[in-house]
Order: C-alpha cells, then structure tokens, then sequence
C-alpha cells in the first residue's frame, strides 16, 4: 500500500513507525560500530563521540544536548509540524543508541573495516528513511535542509561531506589519531552515499541521441525489443544542409549495450552520442510527485 491512498492520519502513523526503525537502525549501527572503533562521521553524532571522551556522559544523550539548539532554530524555520517528527527522531535515536550501548554493549565490533562499511551505511539508510518522512534527525541535518533550499542543485550526500569535515578535524585533535580520521572521512563517502541512493534511487541512466539514414527502423527495433520510448527530434545539418530525424531515448544503463549493438547492427555508420543522466522523471523512473529533501 503505498503513502497516497492513506487517509492523512495513517500515513502519519506510517511516517513515524519507519521513523523509529530508522532510529533503531541508526542507534544500533553508532553504538555497536562507529563509536567504539573512535569514528566520528561527522554532525551531531561525530560531536557527541568526541564529547563523550572529554565528559563521561552517553553519546546519545549528548546527541540529544546538541541538538536542543539545533531543533530551535527547525522551529524557528519550518513550523511545529516539521519539528515534531524532527524531535522524535532525535529523541529515539538519543534512546536508541544509549540503550544498544547498555544491553547489547558485549556485542561491539572492534574492526575498522566493518565499522567503516556497516555502520556509515547503517547510518546512511536511516537519515534516508527519515528523510522521507518529511523529517530529519537533527543536528547538521537541519543545516542541511536549510542548505538545500538556498541551493536545491545540489545533492544532500554532497552537501554532508562539506558540513561534515568540520568535525573530522576536530575528531582528529581530540583523539591524536589521524587513521581514525582518515577512517572516519571514508565512513562520511559512504554515509553521502547511501544518503542520495534512498533519496534519489537508482535512476542514473544513459541519454543517447542516434544520428542515423535507418532512424524508422532503429527506432521500431528500440521500442519493440528494449520496451522503451523514444523521440525523434528534427534536425537540419549546418554544413550539409540535409534534414534528419534525430532519434533521442533515455534508457537504463543495464539496457544500453542492447541499444548500442541495435545500432551497429543497423547502421555501422550511424553517429551516437551518449551521456550520463542522473535522474529521470516519467514513467518507468521516478514519480514527479514525489517529495524531494
């Protein structure tokens, strides 16, 4: 069942139960992974780490310290209805990770490796999950929001490595150790990418455009054998003056060595041009309603 055809207090309810398996998530993967093995992966929970050497206090709950402010200035910004959803992440990742540390403290991981794989994609997946829920957990997230909306281009994973290396600079001086900094960088990598691959999804494709004397019948093999659309765009040479249909088509990259060998079995001769499209919207790819952090 998907988000539209709930009524509105359902879907609030579904919000916030996907909310708290985020937290849980996110919780389970800083308590048992990133903070034992010193990683601070940036924001709020790369803080709280660092604080929790200096001041004997749990990382979740300087987790929830740090962000009082942080959820501030949220209210401040986006309304009570965004800051509620807001404050409950904050507040179960808080509980999730103190309680992980105090029930399941024998069960961490003491491996670089796996720290830096599991638990940044562990934290990955749930900011993207929560991300979804018209919420965020807090901390640099907020800053990030804000960021996004003075620059909607660019990509949330991106603007986490920036925010990010603040902390690992100072992750770096307070524990003197700088391969846990390096470790903790490659730990931000993969949280940014997981962030962008819950949020926008696998719709990296290829935008190809066929200069051919065979448009009709490339075309025809294109839609019948690949099942994809296609447009022909009408073009006029500059030098030759010859007008010709230009067939345009995005297509999924795993679908591309097809189209490329249509086209040479075609039209040995036939001009391509190829390039990245990193999201797509319309049938078969992304929905243009669906809401963008």
């Amino acid at each position: 069942m998907s988000f539209k055809s709930l009524s509105p207090q359902k879907k609030r309810l579904k919000e916030y139960l996907i909310i708290t398996v985020a937290a849980l998530i996110y919780g389970a993967g800083t308590a048992l992974l990133v903070d034992p093995n010193n990683l601070a992966p940036g924001g709020m929970t790369g803080l709280a780490i660092v604080l929790n050497r200096l001041v004997n206090i749990g990382t979740g709950t300087w987790f929830l310290l740090l962000n009082i402010p942080i959820l501030a200035i949220a209210v401040w910004k986006f309304g009570i209805r965004f800051t509620i959803s807001t404050v409950y992440a904050t507040a179960m990742i808080s509980v999730f990770t103190d309680l992980t540390t105090m029930f399941f403290g024998d069960y961490v991981i003491h491996d670089l490796i796996l720290a830096v794989t599991f638990g940044s994609a562990m934290t990955g997946l749930a900011i993207g999950m929560i991300f979804k829920c018209h919420a965020t957990s807090g901390g640099t997230d907020v800053i990030i929001k804000l960021l996004r909306m003075r620059y909607p281009h660019i990509k949330t994973g991106v603007l986490y490595i920036l925010t990010d290396m603040v902390v690992l600079m100072i992750a770096a001086f307070v524990f003197h150790d700088l391969a846990a900094a390096m470790y903790s960088f490659i730990a931000v990598m993969v949280v940014s990418f997981v962030v962008d691959f819950v949020l926008y999804g696998r719709d990296g494709a290829k935008l190809i455009y066929i200069i051919s004397d065979r448009p009709d019948i490339i075309t025809a093999r294109l839609l019948t054998e690949l099942d994809i659309g296609a447009t022909h765009v009408f073009a006029q040479g500059a030098y030759s003056g010859e007008k010709k249909k230009v067939i345009m088509c995005a297509i999924k990259k795993r679908l591309y060595p097809q189209a490329e060998d249509i086209v040479r079995e075609e039209d040995p001769n036939a001009f391509m041009i190829v390039s990245s499209a990193s999201e797509i919207f319309g049938e078969g790819y992304k929905s243009y309603f669906d809401e963008r952090m």
